[in-house]
């Protein structure tokens, strides 16, 4: 753990809750890079169907970190729309 430069004892208190917030808001930032990725990987493989359901157990992970403002909405709802539409261009394989 960092030294806490603080000099009053709710300024340290502020500074170990913002350690703690901040490995937490990495935590969630990163599994959303993670699924997105995942959801990438199986739209490379060219299979429609593993694709579709990657992207599927995606979306509540996506919406869900715009809800906790991890992420903006409107971010969200790009990384959403275009893994959709990537997903939908792979007909009938």
């Amino acid at each position: 753990m960092r030294a806490l430069m603080a000099n009053t004892k709710s300024a340290e208190k502020r500074a170990r809750q913002a350690l703690v917030r901040r490995t937490q808001n990495v935590t969630q930032r990163s599994k959303v890079r993670s699924v997105v990725r995942k959801v990438v990987a199986a739209i490379q493989t060219g299979n429609k169907a593993v694709a579709t359901a990657a992207l599927k157990s995606a979306t509540p992970i996506i919406d869900a970190m715009a809800r906790k403002r991890m992420i903006h909405r409107n971010k969200a709802a790009r990384h959403k729309s275009r893994l959709a539409r990537q997903a939908k261009a792979l007909a009938g394989k």
